[in-house]
């Protein structure tokens, strides 16, 4: 049986890893703000978060609003991490590559549409309900 060959790349442990951990996360992050999809999503949720407070949400309805724009921020994360290997791997298209984007996509939208179902329900709710 073949040996495994050792890893090029040193794992951190402990803190080491958490600190390295939280640079690669900043570096996705600073990534992701080039796209104009992202910065886009990033407007929505501010819009969002202001208009709930400006008509009174709880703060639990603020803090699942928060939960579902970071649930739409990971999807789109995710979304843009399969375009790039999709574009690293078969910069040709491909029904594979397409179908792959596709996916990412509906994910993104679907997110949205929750995000933004959430937004209208409360909104409304505060101004014609209470």
């Amino acid at each position: 049986m073949a040996e495994f060959s050792k890893s090029a790349v040193t794992k951190e442990t402990g803190i080491r890893h958490f600190f390295a951990a939280a640079g690669y996360s900043w570096g996705g992050f600073q990534r992701l703000l080039q796209e104009s999809a992202f910065r886009q999503e990033l407007l929505f949720a501010a819009v969002g978060l202001i208009l709930l407070v400006a008509v009174g949400a709880t703060l639990a309805e603020l803090m699942i609003a928060v939960v579902l724009f970071l649930g739409v921020f990971a999807v789109e994360a995710m979304n843009t991490a399969v375009e790039e290997v999709i574009d690293r791997i078969s910069p040709e298209i491909s029904n594979v590559g397409k179908h792959a984007k596709d996916l990412g996509s509906f994910a993104v939208l679907c997110m949205l549409v929750a995000s933004g179902l959430y937004l209208l329900y409360t909104i409304a709710s505060h101004l014609f309900f209470r």
